[in-house]
């Protein structure tokens, strides 16, 4: 039987990593919404080891907390150098950004440009549905 291409622990790449924290400060006004966007996002392939390239999109609205900007462009800057798939980029940067700032609703955009053709789009949003958290 051939050896499978992609292993558990590809897939599980980068998921424990440890990143610096992000920082937030006390939001002053109810109901709006901010948009961060990345354009120069980078990581790399866990299986390949070549880089990944893209603009990273982070969207909510503050309810007590708002981001601090300069920490969290160093949090997307430790991504720089390490092995996780583009999926699980977009999905850890939600929960860490819903984890620091607790805001009313979340969601992060990752546009992968494209590698051997593909290109990569890939949304996550909180509140989750239902029966897609991660254990």
């Amino acid at each position: 039987m051939p050896k499978p291409r992609y292993t558990p622990e590809h897939a599980r790449s980068g998921l424990d990593a440890k990143f610096p924290d992000i920082e937030t400060w006390p939001n002053q006004f109810p109901g709006y919404e901010i948009v961060v966007d990345d354009p120069e996002f980078t990581s790399v392939c866990p299986k390949t080891g070549l880089p990944d390239f893209g603009t990273l999109t982070i969207r909510y609205m503050p309810d007590q907390h708002c981001l601090e900007l300069k920490s969290l462009k160093e949090y997307l800057q430790a991504y720089r150098n390490l092995g996780i798939f583009q999926e699980n980029i977009v999905n850890r940067v939600l929960e860490d950004v819903v984890r620091c700032a607790r805001p009313v609703w979340a969601e992060v955009k990752g546009e992968f440009r494209p590698r051997g053709g593909i290109a990569t789009v890939v949304l996550a949003k909180w509140p989750r549905p239902q029966g897609n958290i991660r254990n």
